[in-house]
């Protein structure tokens, strides 16, 4: 077997591959995010970058298929990381130790899942126009462009779907605030002079993203983004 076949065999590879396709996915969450947040900016510029996004064409769908592939190497790597853990201490310690660790790094298995479930759903509402939203999908605005801002208002203003949409977006908070500092880690990025700002760098981002997604349901429940059909 080549060194390259070993290397993403091992521990070491296999923390590097899930660092790195959670960096390519983080990127992801931050763009899809300042893209949506033009729905504060009216259905004109909203609407405007979905057409950008759709004009893009094969380019578009290299990206999401790039996007599907991080997915997949990261949950691939995540399980390998798992099983090569439990084979290392097949036994369970017999005392009781408290666990030190952080609730968001306990959290990460279960919270992993539940996001490829969200993100399953996520796809079938709006690339698909299947679920609650399907009754919206095919609106058009004054120029004839798809209505991603009415068709996203108007979803959200189902409340089951705002709701599943916020407990979605604070699972991502405690998924990325262990994670984005952890990836620091795997990939060695460390030094005494900056380990205090890569150790603020997860929960500082996640807040973020947290606050910046929340914003728009909350935004559309408490009416102060309407829609205009």
């Amino acid at each position: 077997m080549s060194w390259f076949g070993n290397y993403i065999k091992s521990s070491i590879g296999a923390k590097h591959l899930m660092a790195i396709t959670g960096l390519m996915l983080l990127g992801f969450v931050l763009a899809h995010m300042l893209g949506n947040l033009q729905i504060f900016m009216g259905q004109a510029a909203i609407n405007a970058y979905a057409v950008k996004l759709q004009s893009l064409g094969v380019l578009l769908w290299i990206m999401r298929g790039g996007l599907v592939l991080a997915v997949l190497v990261h949950i691939y790597s995540a399980m390998r990381l798992v099983s090569m853990n439990s084979a290392a201490r097949p036994v369970k310690y017999k005392m009781a130790f408290k666990d030190k660790s952080s609730f968001a790094s306990r959290t990460m298995k279960w919270g992993g899942i539940i996001l490829i479930l969200f993100l399953i759903f996520h796809l079938v509402q709006l690339t698909l126009g299947g679920g609650p939203l399907k009754a919206n999908f095919n609106l058009l605005d004054e120029y004839g462009r798809h209505d991603v801002y009415n068709m996203t208002v108007l979803g959200f203003q189902n409340v089951a779907v705002a709701a599943s949409y916020l407990v979605a977006m604070l699972v991502l908070c405690f998924h990325l605030s262990h994670g984005v500092t952890s990836l620091f880690q795997s990939l060695g990025i460390n030094h005494p002079k900056y380990n205090g700002m890569i150790k603020m760098a997860g929960p500082s981002i996640a807040t973020l993203v947290l606050i910046g997604n929340c914003s728009m349901p909350i935004a559309v429940l408490a009416g102060w983004v309407k829609a205009t059909v």
